[in-house]
């Protein structure tokens, strides 16, 4: 069933620069690790059951059947149904699917476009287990959510009503793959019940962490065709979906209302001397077809050229089915589209485009916003602005995606969604575009001419809420001979670091005789090398006394002096503290406050509590707790020192009776 009511963590403002495809920072969701748990119950010869996500009526939910119907639900492991099942047979396709009795057809057309994309599929569906070898009735899968990728543990009983399905299931009978990732899926949800309606665009951004995109087709824009092209050709995931209140209403034609489908294919073929655009569109049902022209056995097919024909025609009832451009238009609603960056928008003639992309994690709160209403063009916000430069313009294409996605509330899935979008200014304040949904996710694209620009994200509601921001910005290589090639998941960027040949030659400019600096000298060489700008230079400078409490931390030999060696360690990370302060540093006041150096010290990777970020402010903020740039190098240095030094203590055993946070907290007193 589709949700059609309308279209398109906190880490107090978390900001890196890259993608957030990658899986580098994978975490357990609830805290269940699949490697130990798996072990545990091999090494005691159990199969695991799962606590968190019984098999019990609390995993349907309350509302997904009639009462009489729940208590009827059995829970049955493969193991128990089949002598030999397998997790994968003749690898993943979407023809494997058949959608069960839960109106999932939302997630399954995102799935289906999932198995065309191996570089997805992977990350979504690890190798690492199956029937036989280790079996412990307990599998995994990855699904993306706002901002980090969770590994989901479930146990392999599967819910079945009058001895049939009630999830999806596999055309063949011994494969569970579409069952136990559907299971793992629901459990993400919090029920079975909460996938019962839904977003092909949420299922999409949850399966690649990707940017997603919603145009009507009822009112597309002018180079959707365009658009479609890009998308098929840069391994794009699509989906699109029916609008009517009877869902699952059959259609003469064979069109399913308030029904998703999974877009397979856009190709232009040649049709009695010209040329026809044509769509290739699969029903997660895994039957039920288009009956009009293009379809299976349509006499259009037999105007087409045999090589062609036999590439594309396949009559068979699987669900999958070709139409042209307009029918598909004309019976379609909604199209999606989604790719780790938004390379369905390169098109033109272009060459050498690629998109960088810088993702912020924080919160929007009503006390923090004054005016006339907290969503006004007009209204004043101390909410947080993010920054971005557009140096690059095509006038034929778009150069700007901006995302934004809001969070429920830990543990609350049905909570009701805000009408949540954002403004674009000007260095001017002019506002140049606002929109507003309710929706999860809320993304546009546009042609910005070159210049800096802000936007500022934001609710209707007097409510507050935690959003991630990703700004996704298209760069072109003005290098005409550039190997570089289109890469839908661009690494992370690495911090802005001096050569070595750079700290070297700064190093023997201050050095005694060229070979170790003392603090006085170091307090020059930071004061003259590295407060050259106003951000860096407004907070202060470098005090003596700071500099040898540097020169303490980094001073491996105890001489009160730094090698070279020892100086590199300490340079690579001040420009790296630099880059980290240039970014939180959001409204270039030569400042951090609280939340924003709570958030430098969650993106370095480096624990932090309220009792600690307290401290720290005291010790090293001015009388309003903000901290300039050589404080916060100071303040960094220590907490990273200390860090690793209680991460050495306690490879030492159990004797360490304190956690890290209790650590930091009595070294930041002394």
């Amino acid at each position: 069933m589709l949700n059609l009511s309308s279209a398109p963590r906190l880490q107090q403002g978390l900001q890196t620069a890259g993608t957030t495809g990658g899986l580098q920072n994978l975490r357990n969701f609830n805290n269940q690790d699949f490697e130990h748990l798996r072990s545990l119950c091999l090494s005691q010869g159990l199969l695991f059951e799962d606590d968190i996500f019984p098999a019990d009526t609390s995993s349907i939910g309350p509302n997904l059947l009639p009462k009489d119907k729940l208590q009827q639900i059995e829970w049955k492991r493969p193991r128990e149904l089949l002598r030999n099942p397998c997790l994968i047979m003749d690898g993943v396709s979407r023809f494997d699917i058949i959608q069960g009795e839960i109106g999932d057809c939302w997630m399954l057309a995102a799935l289906g476009s999932l198995t065309m994309q191996k570089q997805f599929l992977e990350k979504v569906l690890p190798k690492d287990q199956g029937f036989q070898s280790d079996y412990a009735g307990i599998f995994h899968f990855r699904f993306w959510q706002f901002g980090d990728w969770v590994d989901v543990v479930i146990d392999d009983r599967l819910p079945f009503l009058n001895g049939n399905y009630l999830s999806v299931h596999a055309r063949t009978s011994n494969e569970f793959w579409p069952s136990l990732l559907e299971k793992a899926y629901a459990k993400l949800q919090g029920s079975y019940q909460n996938l019962h309606g839904g977003y092909i665009s949420d299922a999409l951004v949850d399966f690649t962490g990707g940017v997603q995109m919603q145009f009507s087709l009822k009112d597309p824009p002018p180079d959707l065709e365009d658009v479609l092209k890009a998308a098929s050709k840069s391994r794009c995931l699509m989906g699109c979906s029916t609008s009517g209140w009877m869902r699952n209403t059959v259609l003469r034609n064979g069109i399913v209302q308030g029904h998703a489908y999974t877009v397979t294919g856009a190709v232009k073929i040649r049709f009695k001397n010209q040329w026809e655009h044509i769509i290739r569109v699969w029903n997660p049902w895994g039957h039920g077809e288009w009956r009009g022209p293009w379809s299976d056995g349509s006499p259009e097919w037999d105007y087409v050229e045999p090589e062609i024909k036999e590439e594309l025609y396949r009559k068979k009832n699987d669900g999958e089915f070709w139409m042209s451009y307009e029918n598909f238009r004309e019976q379609f609603s909604w199209l999606c589209v989604c790719n780790c960056t938004p390379t369905f928008l390169d098109f033109g003639d272009q060459r050498h485009t690629g998109w960088s992309v810088e993702r912020h994690i924080n919160l929007w709160n009503p006390l923090l916003a004054t005016g006339r209403s907290n969503w006004s063009s007009g209204a004043v916000s101390k909410n947080p602005q993010y920054f971005f430069k557009v140096t690059k313009h095509d006038p034929k294409s778009y150069n700007v995606v901006i995302s934004l996605i809001q969070k429920n509330a830990e543990g609350v899935h049905d909570a009701q969604k805000l009408k949540i979008g954002f403004f674009i200014t000007t260095e001017n304040s002019k506002v140049l575009k606002q929109d507003f949904f309710l929706a999860r996710d809320v993304s546009s694209c546009f042609n910005l001419s070159p210049g800096t620009y802000a936007v500022t994200p934001t609710t209707t509601e007097d409510r507050e809420f935690e959003f991630v921001l990703r700004i996704f910005v298209k760069n072109q290589d003005d290098n005409e001979n550039s190997n570089s090639q289109l890469n839908p998941a661009p690494p992370m960027d690495v911090p802005r670091q001096i050569q070595d040949s750079s700290y070297k030659a700064i190093f023997l400019k201050y050095a005694k005789q060229g070979s170790a600096i003392d603090a006085l000298q170091l307090q020059r060489l930071l004061n003259d090398m590295v407060l050259q700008d106003e951000m860096t230079s407004v907070g202060g400078e470098f005090s003596f006394d700071s500099c040898r409490a540097i020169l303490a931390l980094m001073d491996l030999n105890s001489n009160g002096q730094l090698t070279l060696q020892e100086f590199g360690s300490l340079w690579r990370s001040v420009t790296k503290y630099m880059d980290l302060f240039r970014r939180e540093d959001r409204n270039c006041s030569g400042f951090l406050d609280v939340y924003e150096l709570k958030s430098a010290i969650q993106t370095a990777g480096l624990p932090v509590n309220e009792q600690i970020l307290h401290l720290m402010a005291l010790r090293y903020g001015n009388v309003y707790k903000r901290m300039g740039f050589a404080d916060f190098v100071s303040c960094m240095l220590r907490l990273e020192t200390m860090t690793y030094a209680f991460q050495n203590l306690a490879k030492g055993g159990p004797q360490v009776l304190m956690t890290v946070t209790e650590w930091l907290t009595l070294v930041m007193y002394i």
